[in-house]
């Protein structure tokens, strides 16, 4: 699916590599405007610089929340089994974690815009526990491939 949407972006002459990984599949392609389509994009660490979405960005967020919200799932957050009370009781949640406050709120937007509740459970974690909210993520994220 990677490599089918670089193509769709780039055109069907661009150069798009596809390696296998041990649990993945590394997707790359070189072009210099790439910079131009995520302008969030840049040297050093991602929590010490501005990331802001573009108004083109910030619309398909908006149209799409679901969408946008797996794909930072599944690129720094995970589905887990908490287990509390010496393991006496257990409940899925989702975790997300990212030192980039800028991130963690767009995850916070991306959640109360299809309305699952969230809690930051740690400086850079936001924590998705709540029943209704786990079945809506459920519904939609899916396993990490």
């Amino acid at each position: 699916m990677a490599k089918a949407t670089i193509l769709l972006v780039r055109g069907q002459g661009a150069s798009v590599c596809a390696v296998a990984r041990v649990g993945c599949v590394d997707v790359s392609s070189y072009w210099n405007h790439w910079p131009c389509l995520f302008p969030q994009h840049g040297p050093g660490r991602k929590h010490e610089r501005r990331i802001q979405l573009t108004g083109w960005q910030q619309r398909i967020v908006d149209a799409h929340p679901r969408r946008f919200l797996r794909g930072l799932i599944h690129s720094d957050g995970c589905r887990v089994t908490n287990r509390v009370w010496a393991g006496k009781y257990a409940y899925p949640r989702y975790s997300f974690t990212n030192n980039s406050g800028e991130i963690l709120q767009l995850l916070r937007s991306a959640c109360d815009a299809i309305g699952v509740p969230h809690r930051d459970s740690k400086w850079n974690t936001v924590s998705i526990a709540r029943r209704e909210g786990v079945a809506a993520l459920d519904a939609f994220i899916g396993p990490k491939r």
